[in-house]
């Protein structure tokens, strides 16, 4: 019999099946706290239970519970990386980072990324598989458990596209916002997208009350095909209008993420197109200087450079940071320290 993935389950779901293995409603409850308040890392942790309903319950289900096989702290700023083994042997990686508002935590949505995306280490080898819910949730409880310490923001914008993996992220949304687990407001949460327009529009009529990050990294249709395969498909025309959708249905603005890659993206004509793009639209330009990869040529600006776009968007009246540059001494940018891990354990 295969077995149900347990921290999948909602309350409701979880509760049926309890029902159905002969116990009464209360345990559900128990197991529901257990999991996702508690971050019990296997059965044999929830006390309250009995030794023989833990053994049964064992045996019905899987319990994700991700290990951490390598862990990197920076020396600058305190940012960690992870890099979790998953129960079929799958890496993923995850960041923690303190701010002043909070700790947060960027997760993966997939292993590894079908989207092939130039300037990310991602998605270097391709697509292995969508994450289970439980799996998305389990970053972040293994890294409450590692750290001791409260996650106040999460942020989907580690490895993989999470419009590409929709129903397990809604679904991960649910059970992160359930007030019988870490009650986190989906305020304090971001998905990024590559741009993925159909699903843009379904998490619109969702409602809900997350911050949508565009992944837009060019201004013109031909530049963005080069950087972004998903370009080919979606036009930039395309991806304005659900942007526009997005805020009408949710009243929540979008954040434009923007790599600067020297000489690729960060002329003048590049600065105009962008202006014209964000004005009028309630937005926010987050600039982001690339973080480089061997396997690409892709170069950092200066920070002249870097200055000078951020403050040709402001005189146009258009709100922009430029990222605090994290974890760049420990593999910091999305599916670096995955890669070199595997490239060691080959001997490559």
């Amino acid at each position: 019999m295969e077995q149900i993935d347990i921290k999948s389950l909602t309350k409701e779901e979880l509760t049926q099946e309890i029902v159905n293995m002969g116990e009464k409603k209360f345990r559900a409850e128990q197991l529901f706290e257990w999991m996702h308040k508690r971050h019990a890392r296997n059965f044999d942790e929830m006390t309250n239970l009995s030794k023989q309903l833990r053994q049964e319950l064992a045996q019905r289900f899987l319990f994700v519970s991700l290990r951490a096989v390598r862990v990197q702290e920076s020396a600058f700023d305190g940012t960690k990386k992870f890099l979790f083994e998953l129960h079929d042997g799958n890496l993923v990686e995850s960041v923690f980072m303190r701010y002043q508002h909070g700790n947060s935590v960027c997760i993966s949505s997939q292993v590894g990324c079908r989207m092939g995306c130039r300037f990310c280490a991602s998605t270097l080898d391709g697509l292995e598989r969508n994450l289970l819910p439980s799996e998305m949730l389990d970053q972040i409880y293994a890294i409450e458990v590692l750290t001791g310490e409260r996650v106040s923001n999460v942020v989907v914008m580690g490895t993989g596209e999470p419009l590409d993996n929709y129903d397990n992220l809604l679904r991960f949304l649910s059970l992160l916002n359930d007030e019988k687990g870490l009650h986190m407001s989906l305020r304090s949460v971001t998905v990024s997208t590559c741009g993925i327009v159909p699903n843009m529009k379904r998490l619109a009529d969702e409602k809900l009350q997350l911050t949508l990050a565009l992944s837009l990294h060019a201004a013109s249709d031909e530049k963005r095909r080069r950087l972004m395969p998903v370009a080919n498909r979606y036009s930039i025309g395309e991806l304005m209008d659900a942007c526009r959708y997005y805020f009408d249905r949710t009243g929540r603005r979008i954040t434009f993420e923007y790599s600067l890659v020297a000489g690729e993206n960060d002329t003048e004509d590049d600065l105009r197109r962008l202006t014209a793009l964000a004005r009028g639209m309630n937005c926010h330009v987050n600039l982001i200087p690339v973080n480089p990869i061997k396997e690409r040529a892709y170069v950092q600006p200066d920070r002249k450079a870097v200055l000078a776009f951020k403050n040709g968007l402001e005189r146009n009246g258009i709100k922009v940071t430029v990222r605090r540059e994290m974890g760049r001494d420990i593999d910091g940018a999305c599916g670096q320290l995955r890669r070199s891990h595997r490239k060691a354990s080959e001997g490559l």
